[in-house]
């Protein structure tokens, strides 16, 4: 989880690569209407996010039942969110935290991506930090990152 611009796609896709798990991105689940405002710039509510993260929950549940070892990039900016999000699931938590110089520097970097630089103070004004989550500094490369989840969680 974090804000924009933290690695999350870039650090997930590796950290599933590595294990041999399912990778989901919780952009997919957006609806066009969502992705267009984040694309204007416009901070999505609570009641934009509601049928999203409802969405991503019926999913890591579906594969859950199935048997299946996922790692989920999602922003999860507040408390409630990551509640849904882990509601009857096994959920361990990896928090991206990076400096606005960072997260600036990286997004400058991203191309094709509906989410961009404006987004980042809206973003980190919701943000509430998670307590007992392994925190990660995005200012380490990627592979850094995903080495030290790995021993973090015993993988």
């Amino acid at each position: 989880m974090g804000v924009t611009g933290s690695g999350k796609t870039t650090v997930g896709k590796l950290l599933s690569q590595r294990m041999g798990w399912v990778f989901l991105d919780a952009d997919d689940f957006h609806s066009s209407a969502n992705r267009e405002k984040m694309h204007r710039g416009i901070p999505l509510s609570d009641a934009d996010r509601t049928p999203w993260l409802d969405a991503i929950h019926d999913e890591l549940l579906r594969r859950n039942g199935d048997g299946e070892n996922i790692v989920l990039a999602c922003s999860a900016l507040k408390q409630e969110y990551r509640d849904v999000l882990g509601a009857n699931l096994n959920l361990k938590i990896v928090y991206l935290r990076g400096s606005v110089a960072q997260l600036h520097h990286n997004l400058a970097t991203r191309k094709n991506h509906f989410a961009g630089e404006d987004l980042v103070p809206s973003q980190l004004a919701a943000l509430e930090e998670p307590a007992g989550a392994i925190t990660e500094d995005i200012f380490h490369t990627p592979e850094e990152i995903v080495d030290d989840i790995r021993a973090r969680l015993n993988l």
